[in-house]
């Protein structure tokens, strides 16, 4: 007898125009329900202690800050107290907008790291806030410090969390996702508050107290965030993992799966591992995607062409070797699978450097050979190879050949 089964999808939407599916539901001798990643739960409790331990230190850090500023003593002014708030504010808004500028576009293909340093970055802002009081002579420079800090918070958490919805979101159900989030973080905001006042109704005019409960919290903050973070196996390629998975399987032939390659992807910035850090740098260190053409010198570009000619006369990328680290030019039509075949094979080529023999050449052969087994296993292991999680904003170019007769 055949084994029959029921698949059945669940939409839910405003009308019937705008509906997005909640749940894909298998009727089989066993049902399974899968709308999230496994990942989610686990996630989401580490996440809530830490947004539980944020929200009652902030009753802390806020004391201190309205004492600092004066509020309950006669000598303080109303236009003294909105001058100080409202530098505080201009400097946390001025630090946001620079903040996106310079860090804005490596949020994305970074999501876990950005998550872990903005809740750092939270901590540091609430410790300002704690120490204002401390340093009247130095009161304005101390708050807008600490306002700047959170200002890089809002910026990569808000960033941070949309990208991990969508990671979550199974079957397309990023909205219902994003709604359970928001209101688990009201609930955490509101249990938060409540403790934390009585907190600082407790410790109230005893410092001992108030920095041993303020610096308790925040070890188990960073703990919990770290646990977070480390919770997360991403199925989308970005450098790093994209370099993890190619090491990997030249030593091997076998691809790791999602939830190998979290553990050993660093969710702090690589340059403080690099240094205390014994073994070879990953490849990754020496790949750079989307190389400037304007800022080769001629013998350069005469080496460009030659590589143009001879190794990706029907490629959409170029590759350009520059004092041991391997450039990419990408092709302005170039699409998401274009751009990750193009930074497959710098990885390759920067494997292949201390061999002897041309890199270009042995990268080249390495790929025709290899490339399609290994996305076709990246596909099987439940990587997105699509595309890419790069800088959203690369330099491109485009060329062509046209062949010269004397």
């Amino acid at each position: 007898m055949s084994k029959q089964q029921l698949i059945i999808e669940e939409w839910n939407g405003s009308s019937s125009t705008k509906l997005f599916k909640t749940a894909t539901i298998t009727l089989s001798p066993s049902i399974q329900i899968q709308s999230v990643t496994p990942d989610y739960v686990s996630f989401q409790v580490w996440d809530s202690l830490q947004g539980l331990s944020t929200y009652i230190r902030t009753m802390l850090s806020t004391q201190a800050l309205l004492s600092a500023i004066g509020v309950g003593e006669k000598s303080a002014t109303i236009i003294g107290a909105t001058f100080q708030w409202f530098l505080r504010d201009l400097t946390g808004m001025i630090g946001g907008i620079l903040f996106t500028l310079y860090q804005g576009s490596n949020l994305d293909s970074n999501a876990k790291m950005w998550r872990l340093v903005a809740d750092l970055m939270n901590d540091l802002g609430m410790l300002m806030d704690l120490l204002s009081p401390l340093f009247p002579s130095a009161f304005i420079f101390i708050v807008c410090l600490g306002s700047l800090s959170r200002s890089f918070t809002g910026v990569a958490s808000g960033a941070t969390r949309a990208a991990l919805t969508q990671h979550f979101a199974l079957q397309n159900n990023a909205a219902d996702i994003s709604a359970k989030e928001g209101s688990q973080e009201t609930m955490a905001t509101m249990i938060g508050m409540a403790l934390g006042m009585l907190l600082a109704q407790i410790t109230t005019e005893n410092p001992l107290a108030i920095w041993f409960s303020f610096l308790s919290l925040t070890m188990f903050h960073m703990y919990a965030n770290y646990k977070a973070v480390r919770c997360l196996a991403l199925v989308s390629l970005n450098f790093e993992r994209s370099s993890i998975l190619l090491q990997h399987f030249i030593e091997s032939g076998q691809v790791l799966s999602p939830k190998q390659v979290s553990t050993m992807e660093h969710v702090l910035p690589v340059w403080t591992t690099l240094k205390s850090s014994k073994t070879a740098k990953p490849l990754h260190v020496n790949v750079k995607l989307g190389l400037r053409v304007s800022t080769l010198d001629h013998l350069e570009m005469i080496n460009l062409l030659n590589s143009a000619g001879s190794f990706y006369n029907k490629a959409k990328y170029l590759l350009v070797e520059r004092k041991g680290i391997v450039s990419v030019v990408v092709h302005k039509d170039s699409t998401g699978a274009d751009t990750l075949r193009s930074y497959i094979h710098a990885l390759v080529m920067v494997n292949l450097m201390d061999e002897k023999g041309s890199p270009h050449l042995e990268s080249q052969a390495w790929m025709d050979k290899n490339y399609e087994s290994f996305v076709h296993k990246l596909k099987l292991a439940g990587w997105k190879t699509e595309r890419l999680l790069s800088h959203s904003i690369i330099w491109k170019a485009r060329w062509s050949l046209d062949e010269k007769t004397d």
